[in-house]
């Protein structure tokens, strides 16, 4: 069965139009992110992951 994901563009990204987005959805207990210029390549992982990897990006690693 296939789950349906909203998407969401960052708030970060340049305007409301173009392909120039960071999207990110939600399935049941995991996390999607992609492109909006290759909305086929979705990297898909877990909270617990995604805080981890937004951490060390914060401490420059």
């Amino acid at each position: 069965m296939a789950t349906s994901i909203t998407w969401q563009r960052s708030s970060y990204s340049a305007g409301s139009e173009g392909n120039t987005c960071v999207e990110v959805g939600t399935s049941a207990n995991r996390i999607h992110l992609r492109e909006s210029d290759t909305p086929n390549a979705i990297i898909t992982t877990n909270r617990t992951h995604l805080s981890a990897f937004i951490r060390r990006i914060k401490a420059g690693r």
